[in-house]
């Protein structure tokens, strides 16, 4: 960790690499070691070598799953033998490169999850199911030294297939922290994204102290818009700095909002705003 910094910080590629930005990978990666910033987020394992070249981190590995990788998930059991292989695999590769997590989704409520015509998944069978593949993936996850944390999206912004994700089964927090809570294993964590659980709860203090055991990862971005997290958002993020340095939080605070301008300075002002005071 930098001195004088509280928190590992780290950027979603796809923010920079996969919208109108067009960024390359050597890019981003010379932007993170400009500006202190010690990961990348959610590659694909064909990076891991040149990422680590540059001496920094997968802060948090994607699934493996086809895209959208949130549709297809632990919620339903047809998924559930490509979902334990893609994330086995993504653990392997981590393990490899000493990277700390993996991601799992909830996925869409419905049984043909791109189908909103299909019948839908109940919140229990949704629970019941996420917690018998993820309890077959933390033990080996912890053999390898790898965290799974699963995310919290919201399904009410239907602006952008990045900004919301309509149909998405674990919009609710309580679902997800029922889920983790069911499991019971050190290896299983929350990815709390402070831009997600403001659409779908508010209150995010409150959130992050009645959560503070669970959470594994953080994300962030500006809302509405998924933009900066500058002062024409509503989050203010030096709040939940504050909270998160208050609960004792460890992991990496990992930045994904689309840039409306500058990224470098866009990075540069999150972190400014995300160490507490």
């Amino acid at each position: 960790m930098l001195k004088g910094r509280r928190f590992k910080h780290s950027v979603a590629y796809w923010t920079l690499g996969l919208t109108e930005w067009n960024w390359s990978f050597e890019r981003i990666c010379e932007t993170a070691k400009d500006l202190g910033i010690e990961g990348i987020e959610l590659l694909p394992p064909e990076f891991f070598p040149e990422l680590a070249r540059y001496g920094l981190k997968c802060a948090l590995a994607a699934n493996g799953m086809p895209d959208p990788p949130f549709a297809r998930g632990v919620n339903n059991v047809k998924h559930h033998e490509e979902i334990i292989t893609r994330t086995r695999q993504a653990i392997d590769e981590c393990a490899n490169y000493r990277f700390p997590n993996v991601i799992a989704f909830v996925g869409y409520k419905w049984l043909d999850c791109m189908d909103p015509r299909s019948e839908e998944i109940s919140r229990e069978h949704a629970i019941e199911n996420s917690v018998k593949a993820l309890a077959e993936l933390s033990p080996y996850a912890a053999k390898h030294g790898v965290n799974i944390c699963l995310e919290h999206l919201n399904s009410r912004d239907d602006s952008h297939p990045m900004k919301g994700h309509p149909g998405y089964q674990g919009d609710d927090l309580a679902l997800c922290a029922e889920v983790i809570r069911r499991v019971n294993h050190p290896n299983l964590k929350l990815l709390f994204d402070v831009y997600h659980v403001q659409i779908m709860h508010g209150d995010v203090i409150r959130r992050l102290r009645e959560y503070a055991d669970l959470i594994g990862h953080v994300h962030t971005a500006g809302n509405p818009g998924r933009r900066e997290l500058d002062d024409k958002q509503e989050i203010h993020y030096p709040g939940v700095a504050w909270a998160l340095d208050e609960i004792g939080y460890q992991g990496f605070v990992g930045h994904e909002f689309i840039p409306t301008s500058d990224p470098a300075a866009g990075l540069a002002q999150a972190i400014r705003l995300c160490e507490p005071a």
